[in-house]
């Protein structure tokens, strides 16, 4: 299913998609101050609002036409902080079934630290 990616919390957030494949997706982000927390680094909403994005991204291009996607379950762990540069996320599948897509996200800094793992359950509509 092609979807439209480039539209509300993705352009808002500033969400770019490198690749976009049934068992692979990735993105980048350039943080900027909208983005960080009080205290100088990237919030963890930041974080997992781009893993979301990208886990749905994977379910969505696995999709026929007429179904759709809802993250139904979602876990980050937060590893590292990160002030500024570009951070990239890699999404790959863990579970890809008939109702449920799991799918975990590692987001990297721009010298590849590690600052998020997130492991998201997909619903097929």
């Amino acid at each position: 299913m092609k979807v439209e990616w480039n539209t509300g919390l993705v352009t808002h957030l500033g969400i770019e998609f490198v690749e976009v494949t049934p068992d692979r997706v990735v993105a980048r982000l350039t943080v900027s101050e909208k983005l960080m927390t009080v205290t100088g680094t990237v919030h963890g909403g930041t974080l997992m609002a781009f893993a979301d994005t990208i886990g749905a991204a994977g379910t969505a291009a696995n999709l026929v036409e007429g179904q759709n996607t809802a993250t139904i379950e979602s876990k980050t762990n937060f590893i590292s902080g990160c002030r500024s540069g570009t951070i990239q996320a890699e999404s790959k599948p863990i579970h890809k079934g008939k109702r449920t897509h799991v799918w975990e996200t590692r987001i990297t800094d721009d010298k590849g630290k590690l600052l998020s793992v997130t492991t998201q359950t997909q619903m097929i509509l």
